[in-house]
């Protein structure tokens, strides 16, 4: 990878996010057993996560390395004490930082503050870990990436950010279904029209979501209420109505369409109960990958060596979107 941090997707080409992906899945599959021996990673979050702490501490730990987490309650990030030097104090004792912040600037500010790698583990602009675990999901599902049809129904938030500029970047066609006021940020956007217009594939943006859905290969949603948002509830769930997938809604897509949710699911909201457990969520899938794709993320910045070839032929892919 050309940068030393993983803040956005933007900062990724098509063929590092295909090498990633590679890598992702010969190390699932078992062929290939990298190692970062003696490696430490800093998890500092300063909001709670299941998934995301849990695949990063186990990936690393299955990579031979250790995991040291930090709380907010416990550093106090911008708060106790400066963001830059909570960064500088951090570098001289861990090999690399997975940070978990509301504002997309604190995690900047520790990428320009520490020379160890930052992986952006979430923050209010983006969710890169989870769109590239979401691609190599489509990907094993699907069997290609190029010209599949992914709509996004809900909040045009963090996750709907780097997905929407993991798929234009691989030529993934994208639609986005939004209620009016919460489309995705318009930068954002704008940068997915360029990487679509380079990769062939469309960027839609609606308010309709059953125009959007209607015969595509991936449904994808996220809560209306994240986390932060809480004092929000009632009028999200009122601007939010009519946007929930369920049944009705999964019967537009093509048959064969997977479901996909990065969780936490609020049953009755964003989605009717039960359809995490249909045969077309792929959901838990999705949350294993999160453990393969930021395995793969770590040891590329952290730049080891694997200890095998990346033979492409092994893994069945071209190393083409």
């Amino acid at each position: 990878m050309k940068n030393k941090d993983l803040l956005s997707i933007a900062q990724l080409s098509a063929e590092e996010v295909q090498h990633l992906l590679n890598i992702s899945l010969n190390m699932k599959r078992g062929r290939r057993k990298p190692k970062l021996p003696g490696k430490v990673l800093a998890l500092l979050f300063e909001k709670p996560s299941l998934r995301t702490k849990v695949s990063f501490d186990v990936a690393m730990y299955q990579l031979g390395g250790h995991t040291i987490y930090l709380s907010q309650a416990e550093v106090g990030l911008g708060k106790r004490e400066a963001v830059s030097d909570v960064a500088k104090v951090l570098e001289c004792y861990v090999d690399i930082i997975a940070a978990r912040t509301f504002a997309h600037e604190t995690v900047e500010l520790l990428a320009k503050n520490t020379r160890v790698p930052v992986i952006n583990a979430l923050s209010d602009l983006e969710h890169p870990c989870q769109a590239l675990a979401d691609l190599l999901t489509i990907k094993e599902k699907k069997g290609r990436l190029d010209g599949v049809n992914v709509a996004y129904v809900g909040d045009g938030n963090n996750c709907a950010h780097s997905l929407l500029l993991a798929c234009a970047l691989v030529g993934a066609n994208m639609r986005l279904a939004t209620p009016p006021g919460y489309q995705s940020n318009e930068a954002i956007v704008s940068q997915a029209r360029l990487f679509a217009a380079q990769s062939g594939s469309e960027v839609i943006c609606t308010h309709d979501p059953r125009s959007a859905v209607a015969g595509v290969d991936v449904v994808y949603t996220d809560v209306w209420i994240s986390m932060g948002q809480e004092a929000e509830t009632a009028r999200r769930r009122a601007d939010f109505a009519g946007y929930q997938v369920n049944n009705e809604l999964m019967a537009l897509a093509k048959k064969d369409a997977i479901f996909m949710h990065p969780l936490p699911a609020h049953y009755g909201e964003e989605i009717s109960s039960g359809l995490l457990e249909s045969p077309q969520s792929v959901v838990y899938d999705q949350a294993e990958n999160r453990m393969h794709i930021q395995k793969a993320i770590m040891v590329e910045l952290l730049g080891m060596e694997l200890g095998q070839k990346d033979e492409q032929t092994h893994s069945g892919y071209s190393g083409q979107a």
